[in-house]
């Protein structure tokens, strides 16, 4: 089965998405998501000029030697675009295959390991009782597993927290990047008070997790883990910036708050030494970003080696491509731990019908041929790309530029 055509095709229902689409002889199609907020036409470039005329006439069969020649013939390796790019045909791929076979692609992976996928919801509030309100909205729909964020007494634009009005949390700005305040001393003394709240409220049969996204250092982040024990968090996810793993072992040290953290890596090689030295308890690498099934597989088997499970980012900064391939991987991957889902809105799942549905803190992936997911090209027309930016972060008290 020779691969005819190949198409990168970019829309913004609400968000931008970048989406390959490969054609067979056969008749038979695949997708995959290429998406990377706030740098998608990198990737959509990468692809049209450099990888898409690699592919015309290759075997849509030999998934692993056409992941090989592009990660390795390209000799410039790794890098968010890259393998950005490399996800989209290997997801597609695998997608073609699993039509090929007749078959949903969890049964092609190896079949199911669980009955579903345990999933967490964003309950995400302007201040701690707004926050207590979202999480128990959430406990109500049947979220087992809830992430809490509120925003912190003086400090502006708070990550995790929407604009007002607005039906979805979304940090990209359509002019330039917005720039948010930050302290580290106003939020360690604030996460605390809000988690002894939720758990007043809700008890401790939920699960509750929060993302610190980067803000802290080693010793801060430490503390900010010590302090979380008595409510019995899944986990506080990126603690601190991971680009020196030595840095987690100071955490480590002086807490017993499980830690996630790998939603910005791309290879097994960003946290392979996380995982050896048992530093994590949950790897969160993405199908989109980390090269894709066949990558994400490699990342997950050296994962179970050390008792770490996956926890895969799903936020909507990933299209419903990404998301039903990742529930098909989550319902096979023997150390799964849990999926993110943030739910796309009515015009991103228009443009994307999907297999996929929701049921009681559970996600299923569904039986059809293929990951599940498609793309209505008419209706993608529609939405035109509109270029955004993520935000910056600088310190409240003197302006310095400090993680987002």
């Amino acid at each position: 089965m020779r691969i005819t055509n190949a198409r990168v095709i970019v829309c913004s229902p609400g968000r931008n998405f970048v989406t390959l689409k490969i054609e067979t002889d056969e008749g038979l199609t695949g997708i995959g998501d290429a998406t990377l907020n706030g740098r998608e036409l990198a990737v959509a470039a990468y692809l049209e000029e450099h990888v898409v005329p690699c592919l015309i006439g290759r075997d849509a069969h030999q998934i692993e030697d056409i992941w090989q020649y592009l990660y390795k013939g390209a000799y410039w390796r790794r890098g968010p675009v890259t393998m950005s790019a490399i996800a989209a045909v290997d997801t597609a791929l695998w997608d073609i295959k699993a039509k090929a076979a007749n078959m949903p692609l969890y049964q092609l992976l190896g079949g199911k390991s669980r009955t579903g996928v345990m999933v967490y919801g964003h309950a995400n509030g302007t201040d701690i009782e707004h926050t207590v309100d979202e999480v128990l909205r959430y406990a109500e729909q049947g979220y087992k597993a809830i992430r809490a964020q509120s925003g912190v007494p003086g400090l502006d634009k708070v990550y995790g927290i929407g604009k007002a009005g607005a039906k979805v949390y979304d940090p990209a700005d359509s002019s330039l990047p917005g720039e948010h305040d930050w302290s580290t001393e106003k939020y360690l003394q604030f996460v605390p008070k809000l988690f002894e709240r939720v758990r007043e409220k809700l008890g401790f049969e939920h699960h509750l997790l929060h993302d610190v996204h980067h803000r802290l250092t080693p010793i801060e982040a430490a503390r900010l883990g010590q302090s979380l024990e008595p409510f019995k968090l899944f986990w506080i996810e990126d603690p601190t910036p991971a680009e020196n793993q030595e840095a987690f072992k100071l955490i480590r040290q002086h807490t017993t708050t499980p830690i996630a953290v790998g939603e910005i890596f791309n290879s097994i090689w960003d946290c392979k030494d996380l995982i050896q030295n048992q530093l994590i308890d949950y790897i969160r690498t993405t199908v989109t970003h980390a090269g894709g099934i066949t990558h994400l597989r490699r990342i997950a088997d050296l994962a179970a080696l050390h008792q770490v499970r996956t926890g895969s980012h799903g936020a909507t900064d990933l299209s419903p491509v990404c998301m039903g391939a990742a529930l098909h991987f989550d319902l096979w991957v023997p150390n799964f731990g849990i999926q993110e889902y943030m739910k796309h809105t009515e015009e991103t799942d228009a443009v994307f019908p999907h297999a996929y549905t929701f049921e009681q803190g559970m996600l299923y992936p569904g039986d059809v041929p293929g990951h599940g997911v498609d793309i209505d090209e008419k209706l993608a027309a529609k939405y035109p790309y509109d270029r955004k930016y993520l935000p910056v972060n600088r310190l409240q008290h003197d302006g310095t530029l400090w993680n987002w």
